[in-house]
């Protein structure tokens, strides 16, 4: 696929001394070392990974993983030239990917600089999977080396439309060589990308190096607040009062990055200390849906949704045909107002799942009963504001013109905080 542009920032470690804050909720802001809080355990089931099971030599499975070629330097300065196939990135028989940079050029590949001097890769799920809100990890050994940048990331799917830093860039792991021990997390966005990114760090006690050793690497994104962790350990959380006025662009779908870079301009280019080839061993990448932490330890709770007025969420007529509308009406305990919070995303009701109609994203698009397909019409996301969100959209579920009249639709609308978008969900 094309080339994304990406532009690496310059790090900033003694940020993380002003990260002593604990959020709200019980999440931990930018904690530190040993006896940091957990990485909030707020996820659904599993949506989506990749074992890397499979005979030793072959290539990552094309219906996960697309490889991106090319030596432009991907507006970092970078050295490697991407290659296609098991070239550079090919499983071990032994249940991981193995992503390999030589310094070679076998190819008669041309870079940015002029002839390549070495090879790695680079994949992507950009046409195969993506997802917005749950956690997302992966497990890997990476190398070591002076001018060695390892990095498992995400990138907005819009960003063919709306372009970098605007789709947003959640960098998930990355680690430079002259930094042994340190895994860097970081936000990119509009008025926050490049050399001054919403960024921290942890660094391994004792001067162990991450290459040492495997590490699961991950993110908990939810609607309003990322954290991230290191063997479960968070030790950053970002939210939009972070980004200091400017936009939050991290509400949409983004998708999957692993690679392995050589050179550019933030770790600078191998000496004579660097060894070739090196390899970054992955041994799992895993997403999951998120489901905020309501529902009692990862069960299916099931009660009326309350919100305007006190008014619960009804489908009209207790019908479950097609199509049918769903409705504000005074709360009365019957089956047409027993919600079920599903681990999937999905909002469930006589057995069919609230909807909005014909997957449209617009404001004012009706809410309605349908058959559950597991498209992103289907997919709610409960905010810690207590929100219910369509990442699909990324409008809220609105109460129509902002009345507790009996009967009145329900719709998404651009999310605006009005007490008309406003919901109590069962929680267990």
């Amino acid at each position: 696929m094309e080339q994304t542009v990406r532009r690496r920032p310059r790090r900033h470690p003694l940020m993380l001394l002003l990260l002593a804050v604990i959020a709200a909720f019980g999440i931990a802001a930018g904690a530190l070392g040993p006896g940091a809080s957990p990485a909030a355990a707020a996820v659904g089931g599993l949506t989506w990974s990749d074992e890397f099971d499979g005979p030793a030599g072959s290539a990552p499975n094309q219906a996960k993983w697309r490889n991106e070629t090319g030596g432009s330097g991907n507006g970092n300065n970078e050295l490697q030239y991407y290659t296609a196939g098991a070239a550079n990135a090919a499983l071990d028989g032994q249940g991981h990917l193995v992503i390999t940079a030589r310094k070679e050029n076998p190819g008669g590949y041309n870079c940015w600089y002029g002839s390549c001097q070495y090879t790695s890769a680079r994949l992507n799920t950009a046409s195969t999977f993506t997802q917005a809100y749950g956690r997302f990890e992966a497990r890997i050994k990476i190398p070591r080396g002076k001018g060695i940048w390892p990095a498992f990331w995400m990138m907005g799917n819009d960003i063919g439309s709306v372009g970098w830093p605007n789709n947003g860039e959640i960098d998930v792991m990355e680690n430079i060589g002259s930094e042994p021990g340190t895994v860097h997390g970081s936000l990119h966005g509009p008025g926050y990308s490049g050399g001054n990114p919403l960024t921290g760090g942890y660094t391994l006690p004792g001067g162990r190096a991450l290459a040492d050793d495997f590490h699961t690497y991950s993110v908990d994104w939810a609607p309003g607040s990322i954290s991230f962790a290191i063997d479960g350990q968070v030790y950053e959380t970002r939210t939009p009062a972070d980004a200091g006025g400017n936009r939050w662009v991290f509400d949409h779908q983004f998708f999957l990055i692993l690679n392995l870079a050589v050179g550019g301009s933030w770790p600078g280019s191998p000496d004579g200390s660097t060894s070739f080839p090196q390899q970054m061993t992955v041994d799992y990448v895993r997403a999951y849906a998120w489901d905020s932490g309501n529902n009692g330890g990862g069960g299916t709770p099931t009660g009326a949704i309350k919100g305007l007025a006190g008014k619960c969420v009804d489908v009209a007529a207790a019908s479950n045909a097609n199509g049918t509308q769903v409705q504000l009406y005074d709360c009365n305990g019957t089956t047409a107002q027993q919600w079920t919070m599903a681990a999937d995303g999905s909002v469930r009701a006589l057995g069919k799942c609230l909807d909005v109609a014909s997957g449209s994203t617009a404001d004012g698009a009706r809410v309605q009963l349908y058959d559950c397909n597991g498209s992103g019409a289907q997919r709610w996301v409960y905010s810690f504001g207590r929100d219910l969100v369509n990442p699909q959209a990324n409008k809220c579920l609105d109460v129509t013109g902002n009345t507790s009249a009996n009967s009145t639709p329900l719709q998404i609308w651009t999310c605006t905080g009005g007490a008309n978008q406003k919901w109590t969900v069962p929680t267990g």
